[in-house]
């Protein structure tokens, strides 16, 4: 695999020098701020977790250009491994969480390595048909995964090392924010790796493949890493979403938990990770609210998704930095007007 040169590192440090600034005080202020201003902790939790698989999804479709229907089965391998692993063999949460992120990106680096040997529509294509070769698996091993049952009695152990208890985290509030805790990690790690030279490599192959090939780059390799990634991250998400419920559906695994990771990092803007918490916020929010107030409220979440989609092209971060932009604009001009 081709390394890049001195100057890609230097622009890639220049462009964003502080990791743990501007926008992750943004992303903490946002987890902080969630359970304060919403009704329950659990809906919090739920927001973050889908955020995860959010921030999993952007690194493909945002920064590498890959649009896959696959995340469900990062998401169910996860909560399905982290499920059995607590039930049968005992296992702790850190194990626990070890072993979801271990085979979320192993079925993620299976699915890419097959999946990339087309482009366009083929791929998206593979990627859906895998999908839906998981769930009928997931369904047809019912002795394992409780078919349409789902897993039922999965645990919420506590925070321990080493048989020390750091944490109990049975209570809505201590689990919101062991979450949160993951989250803000995976958010540093994310923007840490965008900023990196394998970051800036993977915008190259996501603008413009053959020219990131033909100046040395094996982009296959860098399209597999990348689904590695993302799956790991995206199974992470699955397990603890499976101890939120303290089941696992068989819904985790299905198409449309695909389409809805997809809607959230769409809807909270693609190339942003910011957006994975505005996404989730948005759809999660958005299917508590209208489904008190219809039965057929998916009607009016296909009404504001559009409504989002038209209005704001770069989704709801984009929504927001044009109104930033447009305000620093003014502010500049007013000040331009006062000048002697």
């Amino acid at each position: 695999m081709a390394q890049p040169s001195s100057t890609t590192t230097a622009t890639a440090a220049i462009r964003n020098p502080r990791i743990l600034g501007g926008i992750t005080l943004a992303a903490l202020a946002a987890v902080i701020i969630l359970p304060v201003v919403l009704p329950s902790a659990t809906l919090a939790t739920e927001i973050v977790i889908f955020a995860m698989a959010a921030l999993a999804c952007n690194l493909l479709l945002g920064y590498t250009g890959l649009l896959s229907f696959g995340q469900a089965i990062f998401f169910g391998t996860g909560a399905y491994l982290a499920s059995l692993a607590m039930i049968h063999l005992d296992v702790g949460l850190i194990g626990a969480l070890l072993i979801a992120g271990a085979g979320g990106a192993l079925a993620a680096a299976l699915v890419g390595t097959l999946a990339i040997r087309r482009t366009g529509i083929y791929f998206v294509m593979l990627t859906l048909a895998f999908t839906q070769l998981a769930y009928f698996a997931a369904y047809t091993l019912s002795d394992w995964t409780g078919g349409d049952n789902g897993l039922l009695d999965v645990p919420r152990p506590p925070l321990a090392i080493a048989g020390i208890v750091l944490a109990d985290l049975s209570s809505p509030l201590a689990f919101y924010g062991f979450v949160a805790a993951i989250y803000m990690a995976m958010f540093v790690g994310a923007r840490r790796i965008i900023n990196s030279p394998f970051g800036s490599t993977l915008v190259a192959i996501r603008e413009n493949t053959d020219r990131a090939a033909a100046v040395g780059y094996d982009t296959r390799q860098f399209k597999i890493l990348a689904f590695t990634i993302s799956g790991a991250l995206t199974g992470i998400a699955g397990a603890l979403y499976a101890m939120l419920l303290n089941f696992a559906p068989l819904s985790n695994i299905e198409l449309p938990m695909s389409e809805n990771i997809l809607i959230m990092t769409i809807i909270g803007g693609t190339g942003s990770l910011l957006g994975s918490i505005l996404g989730s916020a948005g759809i999660v929010l958005l299917g508590d609210w209208l489904s008190a107030i219809w039965p057929r409220w998916h009607l009016l979440l296909g009404v504001a998704l559009i409504a989002v989609v038209i209005v704001m092209r770069g989704g709801l971060w984009g929504g927001i930095e044009g109104l930033i932009d447009r305000w620093r604009q003014r502010r500049g001009g007013s000040r331009a007007e006062d000048r002697p």
